[in-house]
């Protein structure tokens, strides 16, 4: 495989570098692999801090800044970032308010933040978390207990760091993330398998002419493989298993936020073709879409393929989800 890389040994560095440079606004610490918004601990908001193995980008790192994240951690690819990394970010954006932990539901995440949260606390730092579990592919995979994190991890830190803007107090802001992930269902799909650069080439074999439903943003197995269909028959697919889940949440008639996620090299052209067929199923089903995003957000490497997030949104998480937002990946309204 071709990638556009020194060495895998310094591909993640090396990303962090060139964030640095693009992005003034953040405080990068390469060595530490910790970034920062450098008007972090003005205003005595709450701190957010999430974070987790690099290769899902702009995940996490692209949403520090104003409006969502305080902090993010990166850890190696594929890999968890360590304790050392999330006490040295939640440090660096207390500011005297406590921090909330975005925590995606993978086994070393979610060890390393409960370990990285207890070590703060003894150090007079209030500490939250939230943990993320919107798939509704599988129930446990390679990497996880329980369901994986994937999509709503972009509606929780939005929301949440929105109210956090607002100057929520921590209790006040961990409802609110804990409540959109709750109303929150995610499926994804891969038209190819990722490849990581100490690899260097696919990850798992997932022969021509077939797709894996389900997928996790590893290469998790998902619940199926199937001979590759037209995009309308992969969103009936998708779409169907997260309505199905989502009928749990009430209201059923409620409006919803959808997120059309590209897994990192599928164009533009599909994924906004795949968003029409969504819309097509959602307006079927008499189920209100009240804003979209589409495009790569939570990726894994280079797969091709994508994910749909339904978020059954009342009005304050409207109201939140369209407060101004200033990141290197996402920004409106300022």
């Amino acid at each position: 495989m071709k990638m556009l890389i020194n060495s895998p040994q310094t591909v993640v560095a090396d990303a962090l570098r060139g964030l640095a440079a693009a992005h003034p606004e953040l405080d990068v610490d390469v060595e530490r692999g910790v970034v920062v918004r450098r008007d972090a601990r003005e205003g005595g908001r709450v701190g957010l801090v999430s974070g987790g193995g690099s290769g899902h980008e702009p995940l996490h790192a692209g949403f520090v800044g104003y409006g969502m994240l305080s902090a993010a951690c990166a850890g190696e690819v594929f890999t968890s970032p360590v304790p050392d990394q999330m006490i040295r970010a939640a440090s660096a954006v207390h500011a005297g308010q406590g921090v909330l932990f975005v925590v995606k539901n993978y086994t070393g995440d979610v060890l390393n933040f409960q370990m990285a949260a207890e070590l703060a606390e003894e150090d007079g730092v209030r500490v939250e978390q939230v943990l993320v579990n919107d798939d509704v592919a599988v129930t446990d995979s390679l990497y996880t207990a329980g369901r994986r994190g994937t999509g709503a991890t972009l509606f929780v830190e939005k929301i949440a760091g929105a109210a956090a803007e607002e100057g929520a107090p921590l209790e006040q802001v961990a409802a609110i993330a804990r409540r959109v992930n709750e109303f929150s269902r995610s499926f994804g799909v891969a038209l190819s398998a990722c490849s990581t650069p100490a690899k260097g080439g696919p990850t798992f074999d997932l022969p021509d002419g077939e797709m894996e439903l389900g997928v996790g943003i590893h290469g998790e197995p998902g619940r199926e493989r199937r001979a590759m269909m037209p995009s309308r028959e992969i969103a009936e697919v998708a779409v169907g298993a997260v309505l199905e889940d989502l009928g749990e949440v009430p209201p059923a008639d409620g409006p919803v936020l959808a997120l059309v996620n590209g897994m990192g090299a599928t164009p533009l052209l599909e994924l906004y073709g795949f968003h029409a067929e969504v819309v097509r199923l959602l307006e079927a089903r008499g189920v209100p879409l009240a804003r979209a995003l589409v495009g790569n957000y939570v990726t894994s490497l280079d797969m091709a393929g994508c994910s749909v997030t339904l978020c059954r949104a009342d009005e304050e998480m409207l109201r939140l989800w369209d407060a101004p937002v200033q990141t290197a990946a996402l920004r409106w309204g300022r």
